[in-house]
């Protein structure tokens, strides 16, 4: 009754609608064989569980129930669990705060109650692990393999977002690096990305130049995905579409291959690491290099672990061109994440790239990104 009652003033119905509305809810579920949601207390079981609270809207079997199972304003269309693209992508934790407080819990449609007063927290769970069964393929790494995105290192997690990056030089010639990466998620395991970088630098003449460097192409594709560990590759193709006589671009086309890997580790912790090559097409003119990440980091959320995601992170990052004599650049970035709005898909990091060696003509940097997780809907959706 209570849930009755939270719709009706969302939607500004006549109290003398309560009674209706229930008794319409009821039968709906009636007729699928179905029993109010307090029904579901007591229960135990994830299947259970569902049949008793959640099957009225979503269905009997998670693909969302006909717009004429229910008399209230509703979405044209509820989830399908079975659909393992639309689902695997998202978090356990992230579900729990939709059941736990209703479709206002990670900025969705009210029309999705809050289930606190009738499910207890392990009720909530044994539900999400059943719905986890619905989709029926295992070729999709699972959301908690998509950690919080480091500043510099790769992740290995198949994705669809837009992240723009901003490095800014701390001493001397304020010179601004840029670059905007659009990613999509092809299939369960492969995903393409488009890189445009563009700068605002100083010459050797100390005149300020700017415009777009090398754009780059490129393809991820896991290799491999447990319950906690994912191992993917990547290779791209940067274009020379900068002016390399400016400083914005290489003059050549490079060839680079990456390994990236993710390994979830208790207490919320987490590594990530990637080794790569760039190969150019003319090494006599651009050195060849190799390079590694690495990246360690630890996730707290408020609100009992179902509200604002922070995720402090540290990483060390190092380059090396195949070049006699030539030593290894190697970089260390302290950094912290935090998530923005409602959703969490509109996330913040920002942090300091501070050279460790080779220090000479190397400024440490200021870096930012924003990161819009598009997948999860609209820019300016989920804040409230």
């Amino acid at each position: 009754m209570r849930a009755c009652e939270r719709l009706c003033h969302t939607f500004r119905l006549p109290r003398a609608f309560i009674i209706y509305l229930c008794l319409s809810l009821f039968a709906a579920s009636a007729a699928a064989g179905q029993a109010p949601t307090r029904a579901a207390a007591g229960l135990t079981s994830g299947a259970e569980i569902y049949r008793a609270g959640c099957a009225g809207c979503h269905g009997p079997n998670g693909e969302g129930a006909p717009l004429t199972s229910t008399m209230f304003d509703r979405p044209a269309t509820f989830p399908d669990f079975s659909d393992c693209s639309g689902t695997t992508p998202e978090l356990d934790v992230d579900w729990k705060a939709t059941i736990t407080e209703g479709g206002h819990g990670r900025g969705f449609s009210p029309i999705m109650p809050s289930f606190s007063d009738e499910l207890t927290s392990e009720q909530v769970d044994a539900v999400i692990k059943y719905l986890r069964t619905i989709c029926h393929s295992d070729r999709y790494p699972r959301g908690e393999l998509n950690l919080p995105r480091p500043l510099i290192t790769e992740k290995a997690f198949p994705e669809s977002e837009a992240i723009e990056t901003m490095g800014f030089t701390t001493t001397g010639p304020s010179d601004i690096n840029t670059e905007f990466s659009y990613e999509y998620r092809l299939s369960a395991r492969n995903q393409i990305e488009l890189a445009i970088p563009y700068a605002s630098l100083h010459d050797e003449n100390g005149m300020r130049v700017g415009g777009i460097g090398d754009v780059a192409v490129g393809l991820k594709r896991v290799l491999f995905a447990s319950h906690d560990t994912i191992v993917s590759g990547f290779g791209e193709i940067a274009l020379p579409t900068g002016n390399s006589d400016k400083g914005l671009g290489s003059g050549v086309t490079t060839f680079s291959f990456h390994a990236m890997a993710g390994q979830i580790l208790p207490n919320d912790m987490f590594l990530q690491a990637q080794v790569g090559t760039d190969q150019p097409s003319h090494p006599d003119l651009v050195a060849r290099t190799l390079f590694w990440r690495l990246n360690v980091g630890k996730s707290f959320r408020e609100e009992n672990g179902l509200g604002r995601l922070w995720s402090p992170m540290f990483e060390v990052v190092s380059d090396r061109q195949f070049v006699t004599g030539a030593s290894a650049d190697i970089d260390v970035v302290p950094q912290f994440q935090v998530t923005l709005n409602r959703r969490q898909h509109v996330r913040a990091n920002a942090g300091l790239e501070i050279p460790a060696s080779n220090r000479q003509g190397r400024s440490t940097q200021f870096v930012f990104y924003l990161l819009w997780d598009w997948f999860d809907g609209g820019l300016f959706e989920g804040w409230r």
